[in-house]
């Protein structure tokens, strides 16, 4: 069993204005939290992890394969595996999103 504790700290830049910080994973799965800021970009990409998602706070585009959506708080996403999507944020935004099976390539953004 693994538990994640609420901290500050720990969050690391992967683009301009996305950072990331990994809460918790498991065998199967894996949690981490993105703080998203005003007028970032997610550039189109895919991957092999199915991806859902839970907007905390803030506004984005999210755009999943041809389907734009703006996503508000209380909003949440499901992305299949390799499937080609995007985000524009629109502002300040925190997002909790989950990758099934767990991705090795953000264990190093745990936050030990």
């Amino acid at each position: 069993m693994m538990v994640g504790i609420a901290s500050e700290n720990g969050y690391t830049e992967i683009l301009p204005g996305i950072r990331i910080k990994t809460l918790c994973y498991g065998e199967a799965m894996l949690m981490s939290e993105f703080l998203l800021q005003k007028g970032a970009l997610l550039p189109s990409h895919q991957h092999p992890y199915e991806q859902t998602g839970y907007l905390v706070k803030g506004n984005i585009k999210l755009t999943i394969g041809e389907v734009s959506q703006n996503i508000f708080p209380g909003y949440s996403w499901s992305i299949p595996a390799g499937v080609s999507h995007f985000a524009e944020i629109l502002a300040d935004s925190v997002a909790i999103e989950v990758f099934s099976p767990a991705r090795e390539d953000y264990l190093k953004y745990l936050d030990q």
